[in-house]
C-alpha cells in the first residue's frame, strides 16, 4: 500500500520553505516518487517565478515517466505569471496525481483537467493542514480582502500596558522572536496612530532572520511626524490610511519620501476598515496582523473584518492598565464573540491562546 500521507507531508515541508516569500501566490509543495523514491522535489519561491511541480519535474527529468506526483495544492490549468503545470505534467509521463487542497481560484481546474487527460487523479489528502497552509491566500481569492489576526501582548490581567501606558515588555523574549517570525510571514503589519505616536515603533523582524513586511499606519488626519521611525526607514514599505480630511501638503511630502497614501472612507468618525481592507486587498496584499491598542482592535473585531486572533498572556499581573480590547458593546455575556478551532501553545514563559473567529 502506497503511503499517500507520509508523502503528503514531505510536499508540505517542503512547502514551509516559501512562508513570507511567494504572496500573492500560494505556498506550494511537490515531490515525485518513482517505485518507492523520491525523484523530483520542488517548492514554489516567488511569485513569477517556476513553480512548485515544474521544479520537480525538471529535477525528475525522465525519471518522472509512471510515477506518482504529490502537490500540497490543485496544479493551476491556466495561464497565468506562468505557463499551466497540467500540461507540463501530462507531457512528462506522470501516472498519478496525489493532491491536498482544492484551488479557490476559480480559473483553476488541474483536478478535472488531469482526469480529462487521463491521469489517475485523487484530492483531499491532508487537506485541513494543506488548506492552513494556505489560509491567507485562500481568503484574498475568496473575497479579494486580506486575511486579517488580531495580535496583542497581555498580562495575566488582561492589560497591555500599565495605567501611565508603559508596555516594554510585557511577554517574554521567545514570545517576541516568535511575532518577528509572524512578521516576516504575513504581508502587512498594522498599528493605530496612537501606537505610532506613542511608541514610535520599527515593524521590523530584526529579532529574526526573514524579510520585512510593509507597514500599515490607520491614522485618519495624518498626524504621523515625519521623522517617525517607519518613515525613516523603508518608506516604500509604509501605506498610510487616511480621510479626505487630511492635508493635501503633507500627503505630498510623504508621497516624495516614498510612502504610499490611501485614502479610505469614514464612519462614525473613524475610517471605515471594511473599505481599508477592500482596498488593501486591490493591493495584492493577501494577510495583516494588527498590532495595535484596544481602540483598533475593538474596532476591526466590530468591523467583522478579523479571521484569527493570538493573544500572549504573560504570568504577570498589573491591574489597573489599558485593556487589551476596547468597547464592543456587548452588554450580555451570551452576546460575546466566541473563538473556534481554539489551539494553546507555551512560549517561553508565556501562553498563546490561538483561535479563529
Amino acid at each position: 500500500m502506497i503511503p499517500h500521507k507520509k508523502f503528503m507531508e514531505m510536499a508540505l515541508e517542503l512547502a514551509c520553505k516559501g512562508k513570507g516569500l511567494t504572496s500573492p501566490n500560494p505556498m506550494v509543495g511537490c515531490i515525485i516518487i518513482k517505485r518507492g523514491r523520491i525523484v523530483g522535489r520542488g517548492f514554489h519561491k516567488k511569485a513569477g517565478e517556476a513553480h512548485a511541480e515544474v521544479i520537480a519535474l525538471k529535477e525528475a527529468g525522465k525519471k518522472a515517466k509512471d510515477g506518482i506526483l504529490y502537490c500540497t495544492l490543485e496544479p493551476c490549468s491556466h495561464w497565468g505569471r506562468t505557463p499551466p503545470c497540467t500540461e507540463q505534467i501530462v507531457q512528462s509521463g506522470i501516472r498519478e496525481v496525489v493532491i491536498g487542497s482544492a484551488d479557490p481560484n476559480p480559473l483553476v481546474s488541474g483536478y478535472e483537467e488531469l482526469k480529462a487527460r487521463g491521469l489517475k487523479a485523487r484530492i483531499g489528502i491532508l487537506k485541513d493542514a494543506c488548506d492552513r497552509l494556505n489560509e491567507y491566500f485562500f481568503k484574498w481569492i475568496k473575497a479579494k480582502r486580506p486575511f486579517v489576526i488580531v495580535k496583542a501582548a497581555m498580562s495575566l490581567d488582561g492589560k497591555i500596558a500599565t495605567r501611565t501606558g508603559d508596555s516594554k515588555y510585557i511577554s517574554g523574549t521567545e514570545a517576541r522572536k516568535f511575532v518577528h517570525q509572524l512578521r516576516s510571514e504575513v504581508d502587512a503589519v498594522m498599528v493605530g496612530i496612537n501606537t505610532a505616536m506613542k511608541d514610535d515603533p520599527e515593524l521590523t523582524v530584526r529579532l529574526v532572520k526573514g524579510r520585512n513586511p510593509k507597514k500599515i499606519i490607520v491614522d485618519s488626519f495624518l498626524q504621523i511626524r515625519e521623522n517617525a521611525h517607519v518613515i525613516r526607514n523603508e518608506p516604500e514599505k509604509l501605506i498610510i490610511a487616511t480621510s479626505k480630511k487630511a492635508n493635501k501638503v503633507k500627503i505630498k511630502s510623504l508621497q516624495l519620501k516614498g510612502v504610499k497614501i490611501i485614502t479610505v472612507a469614514q464612519e462614525k468618525g473613524m475610517l471605515d476598515l471594511k473599505d481599508l481592507m477592500k482596498e488593501l486587498g486591490h493591493h495584492e496584499i493577501t494577510s495583516v496582523m494588527i498590532e495595535g491598542g484596544a481602540e483598533l482592535n475593538a474596532q476591526a473585531l466590530k468591523a467583522g473584518t478579523v479571521d484569527k486572533i493570538l493573544f500572549f498572556i504573560s504570568p504577570r499581573m498589573i491591574g489597573k492598565g489599558l485593556a487589551a480590547v476596547g468597547d464592543l458593546g456587548i452588554s450580555k455575556v451570551d452576546k460575546s464573540i466566541q473563538l473556534r478551532d481554539l489551539d494553546y501553545r507555551k512560549i517561553g514563559k508565556d501562553i498563546l491562546i490561538e483561535g479563529y473567529l
